[in-house]
């Protein structure tokens, strides 16, 4: 992914030393990164942050200077943001694949005391932001689901076929945001891989237990 560099609009100032006590999981969508954070949250006694919980927050607190892609999809309706873009043209100029707001995770996570240590996860994690935030690079890990494994995460959730059914065109809809997310999960293991960054492929032979014991083995935890 080539969006803007260290977070589009971001003013923060290099936090690596500060933030050796967080632990970062990324990945597409579907990958088992908020099932993963629990688990290990409670194994370890982790604070846990979920970058979606904080995303009508971070939202409020942008500016149009700060997150330009972010308040142009804000002002759209839902056919003009779902039906009418190409998958390709919604990857691009979607606000969180573009790095916009991470700047307001890291002041976040600034703000958490040291101690206990933080678990953050979420796709808007993305590889070439985070790795700067690394005092070592063993603190994060990308979350890959295989297609399969992603499609049926996303038939039993459920949360696309809410979103594509609030427009016209429901089935067309859900086709460019299954092919958007596609796109940004190949982009995002080529990322995290060219950086030196650890990947974790997932599929359905991989228990939640299997996979959160990979991901500890993976922190050192």
């Amino acid at each position: 992914m080539r969006p803007d560099r260290p977070g589009e609009g971001a003013r923060v100032a290099e936090p690596r030393g500060r933030l050796r006590h967080v632990y970062w999981i990324g990945g597409g969508s579907g990958g088992g990164k908020s099932t993963v954070a629990r688990r290990l949250a409670d194994r370890h006694g982790l604070r846990l942050y979920a970058t979606d919980d904080v995303m009508p927050d971070h939202a409020a607190r942008s500016t149009p200077g700060e997150c330009p892609h972010l308040h142009a999809f804000m002002a759209m309706d839902m056919d003009e943001r779902w039906v009418n873009r190409s998958p390709e043209t919604m990857l691009e100029t979607f606000h969180w694949f573009r790095g916009e707001g991470f700047n307001l995770i890291v002041e976040d996570l600034l703000r958490l005391p040291a101690e206990p240590a933080v678990i953050a996860e979420g796709f808007r994690l993305l590889p070439h932001l985070v790795k700067p935030m690394l005092a070592m690079a063993r603190h994060a890990v990308w979350l890959i689901p295989a297609p399969e494994f992603r499609q049926a995460a996303f038939r039993g959730r459920g949360s696309l076929w809410q979103i594509a059914g609030r427009t016209g065109d429901p089935e067309r809809a859900l086709r460019n945001l299954l092919e958007r997310d596609r796109l940004f999960t190949e982009r995002l293991a080529g990322e995290a891989r060219r950086l030196g960054l650890a990947v974790i492929e997932v599929d359905g032979t991989m228990t939640e237990d299997d996979l959160a014991d990979r991901v500890t083995a993976a922190f050192g935890l």
